[in-house]
């Protein structure tokens, strides 16, 4: 590959179209609440066989915060700008990892790493790659993803951070444990710096959908009268593909970071103190009315959430960590999970760290009550939409296998904690929004401990 470029002058010049207006505009910069003060090259390294060029930017805020930013663009005269379908930026990257191999840049260093799925069986050859058609997908925000052709997808790691994305680490683990409702991971790319790796890309199989869970729910809900028994038995299928990949993820506790055990005295206490928080916070996000309606059942919800502190015989294992109806692709035949990044709110490490089982499903029972919530055709089921909820949440966890007697009540403790999270994501992102997570906190601490879910 090619040798490593100098920062000089000229690279500079280029880099010095990337501007902080260019750069707080972008979907994926992070730090849109704070003003942008100047935008600096930290790095640079061409691709192989085309105009791209890797670059690594560091923005800093009014703060004197620096946050790192991974920038493939394209050589255009004296400046460099994103690349645009089709002039084979996004190609040459692909090419990269399924080649495998190093790409040396001023400072740091790339390397590219293809997995055995994609030397075993490649679903196209390199020298193929250069016939995919590029598209740009507008559906990430904190990163992006391209489509080439119909058969690969190829996501950019815009924020750097140190440490493995546990997406990469997930993925991998899912492939070569042979769990099919996932896309196969092909290869990933990192970009090691000052003896620190962080994840910059990887490359998967293009899973060819008609679109996410959520909106096929919405859609069975809305098509006919039986659009909502439809929308139970997709639901109760989603529900046996959630143990299915719970299973897998639990499938080799020797591997590195993939441990299965009990839950530690530690952790729990964390737990609790995590899921208080989550309380505390929607408390002070709240006024008036709505505040006063949470203050009433918030001594009934911290009371649940001793479930958490108490709760000695809890599994640990690594689980998706942001899991909605959202996160499944609606294919031909079935739906396959995607996005294991976890939530993005969280810090890496946190995103990496080894979890009940259960919150996965909490947050899979906290998107059916948006679904049936998000539209007004549950009405039209007989009892309405308490009973569709009602019987979706059923049918997920039939599905599912069951709930154990004795963990129904850390089900219902994090089904609590998810809740209170989205009392405050809705206060501050979507506050027409805040009524949903607030009735279902009242009829959720209303349940008896004793019935658990």
């Amino acid at each position: 590959m090619a040798p490593n470029p100098a920062l000089d002058r000229r690279l500079r010049r280029q880099a010095s179209a990337l501007t902080p207006a260019w750069l707080s505009a972008q979907r994926w910069y992070r730090g849109k609440s704070r003003r942008l003060v100047s935008v600096e090259l930290v790095d640079a390294a061409p691709i192989d066989g085309g105009p791209g060029w890797l670059l690594v930017l560091a923005a800093i805020d009014a703060a004197e915060e620096v946050t790192r930013y991974l920038v493939p663009v394209a050589a255009d005269g004296d400046a460099f700008r994103e690349p645009r379908d089709e002039e084979g930026v996004w190609r040459g990257l692909a090419a990269c990892i399924l080649e495998g191999g190093d790409l040396e840049g001023a400072h740091g260093r790339w390397v590219f790493t293809p997995t055995r799925a994609a030397a075993g069986a490649p679903p196209v050859s390199v020298a193929a790659l250069a016939e995919l058609a590029e598209r740009r997908l507008g559906v990430q925000q904190t990163n992006s993803s391209v489509a080439l052709g119909a058969e690969l997808m190829l996501k950019v790691y815009r924020a750097l951070e140190p440490g493995v994305n546990p997406e990469v680490e997930v993925n991998a683990f899912l492939t070569a444990a042979g769990f099919g409702q996932a896309p196969a991971l092909l290869g990933s790319a990192s970009y090691l710096l000052d003896g620190e790796t962080h994840s910059a890309a990887m490359l998967q199989r293009f899973v060819p959908s008609s679109g996410d869970a959520w909106n096929w729910v919405l859609g069975s809900l809305a098509a006919s009268a039986d659009g909502p028994a439809e929308a139970i038995s997709g639901i109760a299928w989603i529900g046996a593909i959630t143990a299915q990949l719970h299973a897998a993820l639990a499938s080799n506790p020797d591997a590195p970071g993939f441990p299965v055990r009990a839950a530690t005295p530690e952790e729990l206490v964390a737990w609790r103190a995590a899921a208080e928080g989550q309380l505390e916070a929607a408390l002070a996000v709240m006024d008036a009315e709505p505040r006063a309606r949470l203050e009433a059942i918030a001594p009934r919800i911290a009371a649940q959430f001793e479930a958490i502190g108490s709760a000695s015989g809890a599994r640990v294992s690594r689980i998706h960590g942001d899991y909605h109806l959202g996160q499944l692709l609606r294919t031909h035949d079935g739906f396959v999970v995607i996005d294991f990044e976890g939530e993005p709110a969280r810090s890496l490490p946190e995103r990496r760290a080894p979890a009940s089982p259960l919150r996965d499903v909490a947050g899979m029972l906290r998107s059916l009550d948006y679904a049936a919530h998000a539209t007004d055709s549950p009405a039209r089921h007989q009892g309405g939409r308490p009973a569709w909820l009602g019987e979706a949440r059923t049918a997920f966890l039939a599905g599912y296998g069951g709930i154990a007697t004795g963990d129904e009540p850390l089900l219902a403790a994090l089904e609590l904690e998810k809740a209170c999270y989205e009392v405050r994501y809705e206060a501050n992102n979507r506050p027409d929004w805040v009524w949903l997570p607030l009735d279902a906190l009242e009829r959720l601490a209303h349940r008896s401990q004793d019935t658990g879910i």
